[in-house]
């Protein structure tokens, strides 16, 4: 558990994890330079509870936090938490026993009950709710982080095979996590709600720029561009969306694309950035292209992928969202 400045809820995030129903476990909890009354609460908790270990470190920021937790931990398993959500008292129990019965999976998940009142974030939510099983998750990863960061539990084996969090002008939670699929790591889920996962307005995805829409895919358009290299061997790349957002969000990955798809008549027959622009009544065959649904509007890439469902594509092989 990282923690920075956060004695307003540190206190309910370390109570249910001690409530918890499985009691062999270790809470470390690296301080990342406090300056409130943080560092007085912990050592007040440590002291009631020696499972608690405090490590303690300059400001430094979230992936050294992190890793200098990982580092400090010394079960098989590890568990990540925010100083600011609450978890289920049988959340760790149930975790440790899916990895315990599931040697094929690497890292498990939980279902999460958005403790908030934006709608966007209530949607997000909804998203990763809905991503239940390894197949899913992998499939969907370069939409966004197909898992809440605070409730994963993973074997540390896989920090020492593929590395752990890494520093950057990118969210460490969703790099790590693409790191780890793209080196074949399986994602499980427990369909339960195990946490409660807050959204206060000072949280660092609402107002750090490492988090922003534009460091998301400059980051997460790497491990595109691998993918597809290695996936998309003789076929067209299409790209759904012929909008200028659209286009300038995908710039880095511009040389691997045949042309555009949309759903705007004024469009047919155009061309953008110098690729041929088609609608959805003309699409490439099936077994020649891969479409990338790049549309981020809310319903446009459940529409996208219900057409070309409809017309027996099928994702992950014929076509694929990243948006």
């Amino acid at each position: 558990m990282p923690v920075r400045d956060a004695a307003a809820t540190l206190e309910a995030a370390v109570r249910s994890v001690q409530g918890q129903t499985w009691t062999d476990w270790e809470l470390v909890i690296v301080d990342d330079g406090s300056q409130d009354a943080t560092p007085t609460l912990l050592a007040h908790l440590a002291a009631q509870d020696e499972r608690l270990v405090i490590l303690r470190q300059p400001p430094s920021g979230i992936a050294k936090a992190l890793q200098h937790g990982c580092e400090g931990c010394r079960g098989d398993f590890i568990a990540r938490m925010d100083a600011d959500d609450v978890m289920a008292p049988w959340r760790l129990e149930l975790q440790q026993a899916f990895l315990q019965a599931e040697p094929s999976i690497g890292l498990v998940s939980c279902l999460v009950k958005f403790g908030g009142d934006g709608a966007g974030y209530a949607a997000h939510v909804d998203w990763i709710n809905a991503l239940r099983t390894p197949e899913s998750m992998a499939l969907r990863r370069f939409v966004e982080a197909p898992v809440a960061h605070p409730s994963v539990m993973f074997r540390r084996r896989l920090l020492q095979e593929h590395g752990g969090y890494r520093e950057g002008d990118f969210p460490e939670d969703y790099e790590l996590w693409l790191r780890w699929l793209e080196a074949g790591v399986r994602f499980g889920k427990v369909e339960q709600e195990l946490l409660i996962w807050n959204d206060p307005p000072q949280r660092l995805s609402r107002t750090d720029p490492r988090y922003s829409v534009e460091s998301f895919y400059a980051m997460k358009l790497g491990y595109l561009r691998r993918w597809l290299l290695a996936q998309a061997v003789d076929r067209e790349i299409w790209l759904w969306g012929a909008g200028r957002i659209t286009r300038r969000r995908f710039d880095p990955i511009a040389d691997l694309l045949t042309g555009f798809i949309d759903v705007d008549e004024s469009k047919r027959g155009q061309r953008r950035d110098g690729r041929e622009v088609r609608l959805v009544d003309e699409l490439p065959p099936r077994d020649q292209s891969l479409i990338l649904g790049g549309v981020a509007n809310r319903g446009a890439r459940e529409a996208i992928s219900r057409h070309l469902i409809e017309l027996g594509r099928v994702e992950g092989e014929d076509f694929l969202l990243v948006a």
